[in-house]
């Protein structure tokens, strides 16, 4: 009897800095806005950022504030555990020793919450690139701390899946709002309607919404790629 061939898992295709340029191409022919933003800003970054525990937290810090106060506490956090940001170094602190760097209660408890997951060996980063989006998102909301946005970023900018648009993102909505010329910025369901063309796509066309919103002049200066807008979680 001929031995059964096992299902061959379907390849997730991630971005890459080529494969952002032509996604951001391929979104301009189909908007306009974006080759508006695309011939006076030229192409976003990947903005890619480490998989895994340390770049967790600093997601975690970055929700509903805004980026430049989630770095500075953050950096504060590396300098205290020499740029080892791990489950154990956070295990060893003392709550109020968190508290002192910045974190606030809830975010103190999220991020002990995970390094505790992850030493009894209940939750692991390791798989999660061999897992589809929506299984992405699941995984990792179990997770007290960790909503869609979180999920979303860490999908988009850790995992660069490539049709992603993190939910409840401040940045993107006021950038929808300014292109398209809306009265207000967009709810969810109105956004999920006006990006639904945007798909396969949606992790470039977020990068251009947030590179135009970057450069958007506010309080009289450019904003820089340091990307200090407020945050949802």
């Amino acid at each position: 009897m001929a031995k059964k061939c096992a299902a061959k898992r379907p390849e997730i295709l991630t971005l890459t800095e080529r494969r952002l340029q032509y996604a951001c191409r391929w979104l301009a022919e189909r908007e306009p806005v974006f080759r508006l933003v695309l011939d006076q800003y030229g192409y976003p970054g990947l903005w890619h950022r480490p998989p895994g525990f340390s770049t967790t937290v600093h997601i975690i810090l970055e929700q509903q504030v805004s980026l430049a106060s989630a770095n500075a506490t953050f950096r504060r956090l590396q300098v205290r555990l020499d740029d080892q940001v791990t489950p154990a170094g956070i295990l060893a602190m003392q709550e109020s020793e968190i508290k002192e760097l910045g974190f606030t209660r809830q975010k103190c408890r999220y991020v002990r919450l995970l390094a505790e997951a992850i030493v009894a060996g209940d939750f692991t980063f390791e798989n999660l690139a061999e897992l589809p989006d929506d299984a992405v998102r699941t995984e990792m909301m179990k997770l007290k701390g960790i909503g869609v946005w979180t999920a979303d970023v860490y999908l988009s900018e850790c995992l660069l899946r490539c049709d992603v648009m993190p939910r409840g993102d401040i940045g993107i909505q006021q950038a929808v709002r300014v292109l398209l010329k809306l009265a207000a910025r967009p709810g969810q369901a109105e956004l999920d309607r006006l990006t639904a063309a945007w798909s396969p796509w949606r992790s470039a066309a977020t990068r251009l919404l947030w590179h135009f919103y970057l450069s958007q002049p506010r309080d009289g200066s450019r904003q820089k790629r340091n990307r200090t807008l407020a945050r949802c979680g």
